[in-house]
């Protein structure tokens, strides 16, 4: 069984047990969330479920694992023979979920 759920206005695939990173979450680590945004169930035998645009009485269960960095994005900027050269970077804040439990 999996389902489609919106997360931070980004869509994932997730199945009972899958472990996913995504935007920061405002909940503290070991406790649990539900996901409401559910757009898409099926069962894995052929019967799919489309929301218009999210099903009703299907949520999703999680468990917020850690908080965590993404990897280091550099943005680097030059414009030759200018002496103009910008080094700037960042890391996103991520949350990592543990998916327990697919209701439809």
């Amino acid at each position: 069984m999996y389902a489609i759920v919106e997360i931070s206005g980004h869509q994932y695939k997730v199945a009972k047990n899958d472990v996913i990173y995504v935007d920061k979450q405002k909940v503290d680590a070991d406790k649990k969330i539900t996901l409401d945004k559910v757009l898409l169930t099926s069962d894995g035998k052929g019967k799919v479920q489309v929301g218009t645009p999210v099903l009703e009485k299907a949520k999703v269960d999680a468990k917020v694992v850690e908080h965590a960095k993404g990897d280091k994005i550099i943005v680097f900027k030059k414009k030759r023979r200018k002496g103009y050269q910008v080094k700037r970077g960042h890391r996103r804040h991520l949350t990592l979920l543990l998916i327990e439990k697919i209701t439809a």
